[in-house]
């Protein structure tokens, strides 16, 4: 078992700055787990203990229900991914995955057959020879990852590997990666502060910020039901569209008004019933530009749009209610431009309301 658990586990340097607080987090054996969050948010801090390379200021880290406090990071069983690699440039690609199985004094033999089967999986076989400086970068990181492979551990932990490739090339490693864990069923722990990464990859998200978990679950429940507002802003792409607004209404009847405009919500029995202790109440109010719809004319309300982005199959339509400013995106094949009085229309089936004071989720 392969299992990582994290009990009220903290850092605290030196000069008392406290990185990561008091976080509880199981990680189950042979999962994808994906730390996210802004820079300064304690990911890499909580990866770096989960590795050994910080010290525990409290709490309790085991693996694979061995407690590690206290245990040398090469005595771990992990094997850890970096952003830059760590290649050593004067050795050749199979010396490079090889020098760690020669400092355990592995056998010539299963060096050889471990680096061959992993080699393969990674589509670098042909590359043995070669050093760094003849690869490029994604070749450079598939021999990182190559050299974790062989070693065989029973946790992976990578800390933002794909962030200095091309977007491109991105792409087709996050594939490659998701490949490699089905394959491997190993238990991954991957650091990253890209969303996108965090959406396609993982098993689960655990979300933090200020050194605090603010949610963990599946990525569709992540961008769905968030927890609380910071987790509905970061994740998603434009991010969420936020308003402060006044729930009127009672049993089934409720509006909510947005500077002045009324905007009817049909949402059902379990939702409804969650609003009841918030009538008359000021709250903060969320849409996703995805649900948003910005036609011609219709219901709905009258603005202008300010500005429009094309990406691809996709328009990004930006307009004001007020002096908020929202963001619609909707698809390109709409004919708007900036400068086009259009109404915007709200599909209050996917709401997200916020407690003005403490920030979560309130449905």
């Amino acid at each position: 078992m392969a299992n990582v658990t994290l009990s009220k586990l903290s850092k605290v340097y030196s000069n008392g700055f406290q990185a990561v607080k008091s976080i509880d987090l199981d990680i189950e054996d042979k999962e994808f787990m994906i730390l996210v969050g802004p820079s300064g948010c304690g990911k890499t801090t909580t990866l770096r203990m989960i590795a050994g390379l910080e010290d525990i200021s409290e709490g309790e880290l085991s693996i694979g229900g061995q407690v590690m406090n206290n245990v040398e990071p090469k005595d771990r069983n992990i094997a850890m991914v970096f952003q830059n690699y760590a290649l050593y440039p004067h050795m050749s690609v199979y010396e490079n995955m090889a020098f760690g199985l020669k400092i355990n004094k592995t056998p010539k033999d299963e060096i050889k057959d471990r680096i061959t089967k992993a080699a393969k999986i990674l589509g670098i076989d042909h590359l043995l020879d070669h050093k760094p400086k003849q690869l490029s970068g994604g070749q450079r990181q598939r021999v990182a990852l190559g050299r974790a492979i062989v070693r065989q551990p029973q946790v992976f932990l990578m800390d933002e590997p794909l962030s200095n490739l091309d977007a491109k090339l991105r792409i087709q490693m996050r594939a490659e990666l998701i490949k490699l864990h089905n394959d491997l069923q190993t238990t991954f722990v991957y650091v990253t502060h890209d969303q996108t990464e965090a959406m396609t990859m993982g098993s689960r998200i655990c979300v933090m910020n200020d050194g605090v978990i603010q949610q963990v679950a599946d990525p569709k429940t992540i961008y769905n039901r968030p927890a609380n507002k910071f987790v509905a802003g970061f994740i998603g792409s434009p991010q969420m569209n936020f308003n402060e607004g006044v729930l009127t209404g009672d049993n089934r009847n409720y509006s909510i008004n947005i500077k002045g405009n009324k905007i009817e919500l049909k949402l059902d029995e379990e939702r409804v019933k969650k609003l009841e202790a918030h009538s008359g109440k000021t709250l903060i109010v969320g849409f996703r530009p995805e649900n948003i719809i910005i036609k011609r004319a219709g219901a709905g309300i009258r603005t202008k749009v300010a500005m429009t982005e094309l990406l691809g199959s996709d328009l990004n339509v930006y307009f004001n209610i007020d002096d908020t400013e929202y963001v619609c995106k909707t698809d390109a094949s709409l004919d708007i431009h900036t400068g086009d009085e259009v109404f915007a229309d709200f599909d209050t089936s996917k709401i997200h309301l916020f407690d003005q004071h403490t920030k979560l989720s309130i449905i």
